[in-house]
């Protein structure tokens, strides 16, 4: 059973940004049964908002890391939290979990550089890291390098993780998340655009959208569909993009 069971969120201000939401406006009572979670929908649907949120009730880090990487305040990203965490109730079963992980594609390099700024001082950082700066790696390998020497055990909140990844490295981070979660020692709450990633078998996937958020297959997401349509017939999209 997954550590974090349920999420709570009330009916939210009227007048505030996050109520014009519509997934998130309204409110959500949102039952997690699944040790692996997708959140899918449009850019702007509300699900990496409400990653956010649920990864700052963690204590993680807004920026990337986990509870001991926590530089959310300081001089150079203070003020850096999270709107929506302060209306959050999260329940968990038998209890909290403090160890994870918090990561969004976008701000990776912003991590990157703070884990090479702390390294300069001890140099045994890296060690976790595949003993060398993540910086030195490509985009992908740095990716790769964070899930097989971060992810040991604990809750791990997944911002598009995908986005520096090929196809093939898609495959082997699906077969990290398959080691974890199958010895129960993991769960994952991920972002999506991947059609590729949602296919993982006995995920729970939850569409966000304009009627709010509901649990769907990886086979009616608009996702899978339109990347299937697509390569079946890439002529056919393509002659119609170009007017042709």
């Amino acid at each position: 059973m997954p550590f974090l069971s349920h999420i709570s969120l009330p009916p939210l201000p009227y007048g505030s940004y996050l109520h014009h939401i519509p997934s998130l406006g309204k409110g959500l009572e949102l039952e997690l049964k699944n040790n692996v979670t997708f959140f899918v929908g449009e850019n702007g649907s509300g699900k990496s908002t409400l990653l956010e949120g649920i990864a700052e009730k963690c204590g993680f880090a807004l920026r990337g890391g986990n509870r001991n990487h926590n530089f959310n305040t300081g001089h150079r990203f203070e003020g850096y939290e999270s709107a929506l965490a302060s209306h959050l109730t999260l329940s968990w079963k038998p209890r909290k979990i403090n160890d994870g992980f918090f990561m969004r594609a976008e701000s990776f390099f912003n991590f990157a550089s703070y884990i090479d700024e702390i390294a300069r001082e001890d140099r045994r950082v890296l060690q976790a890291y595949g003993g060398r700066s993540l910086h030195e790696q490509s985009h992908g390998e740095s990716f790769l390098s964070l899930f097989n020497n971060q992810f040991e055990s604990g809750i791990y909140i997944l911002d598009e993780p995908e986005a520096a990844l090929s196809p093939a490295r898609i495959l082997a981070f699906m077969s990290v998340i398959h080691e974890l979660e199958r010895s129960g020692r993991a769960q994952f709450l991920i972002a999506t655009h991947s059609p590729m990633l949602i296919c993982y078998p006995g995920a729970a996937i939850y569409q966000f959208d304009e009627s709010g958020i509901r649990e769907t297959s990886y086979e009616d997401t608009e996702h899978f569909n339109l990347t299937k349509s697509f390569l079946d017939n890439p002529a056919l999209y393509l002659r119609h993009l170009m007017n042709e």
